[in-house]
């Protein structure tokens, strides 16, 4: 049998930065909440030595770095725009500052940078570029509002946004319940904030009454609300949800 050899990670990330500069995953707050109370020191340390940024939105990126009391003046920092409609080969172009050596960090509009966030093709771009990635601890919408569905936390689906249209989004609840039922699989949807109420009905409207249905919203902050319960027990009590950043998760056993 032909033996493979791989290099040594820590030799591997060594010899990386002696040429090339680190991309770090800096996570932001989820909403108009104080950093030090939600992301972790070695994050805000990590984004307070940098001043090179690739922001989903340079506005809120200032505003972020401003509330986490960056030594240098603002505009001191270089922010880069990188948004939903960047390209990879933008990407690479904005990494090309690291194969000379600088660092830089990524920041997203909430949470955690790269998940349901184009943060990701900047990433996928330094590992072509052979240059380092540091994720950093901070929120994920996503995962908080798993831990605290009640759902099944070893086998799990995040599907982003449900199509707009009403027979579009049953139909894909319906497949998503079915293999949920299947699968013994919790799956995770978002949704703009201004259809939560639309999209909480059509859930109501086309799941079992077993099944389960879990709204998490606006997490970690004073505002915050998790309720997990069975589609008949939603229907027999719904209230609204409102214009807030929520979660949604579905599992039907």
């Amino acid at each position: 049998m032909k033996a493979f050899s791989c290099l040594n990670y820590t030799d591997m990330d060594m010899d990386a930065s002696t040429a090339h500069g680190t991309l770090h995953l800096i996570p932001v707050t989820l909403g108009d909440t104080d950093p030090h109370l939600s992301l972790a020191h070695s994050a805000l340390h990590a984004a307070r030595a940098l001043d090179y940024f690739l922001a989903e939105n340079a506005k809120t990126a200032r505003q972020f770095l401003k509330s986490i009391g960056h030594p240098k003046a603002l505009r001191e920092l270089q922010i880069e725009s990188f948004d939903k409609d960047s390209s990879p080969e933008r990407a690479t172009e904005l990494l090309q500052a690291l194969t000379a050596g600088r660092s830089a960090g990524v920041l997203s509009e909430a949470g955690c940078p790269a998940i349901a966030d184009p943060g990701a093709l900047l990433v996928a771009a330094a590992h072509r570029m052979h240059i380092r990635v540091v994720p950093h601890i901070g929120p994920s919408a996503m995962m908080l509002a798993l831990m605290a569905s009640g759902f099944n936390g070893q086998r799990f689906a995040f599907h982003g946004y449900l199509p707009v249209p009403r027979d579009e989004c049953r139909r894909a609840i319906v497949l998503r319940e079915n293999e949920s039922r299947a699968q013994g699989m919790t799956q995770i949807f978002i949704e703009t904030p201004y259809r939560n109420d639309q999209l909480l009905q059509t859930f109501l409207g086309t799941c079992a009454g077993t099944s389960r249905l879990c709204v998490a919203s606006d997490l970690t902050l004073a505002t915050e609300s998790v309720r997990s319960a069975t589609i008949t027990e939603w229907k027999a009590n719904c209230g609204e949800i409102g214009r807030r950043p929520s979660v949604f998760l579905l599992y039907a056993s």
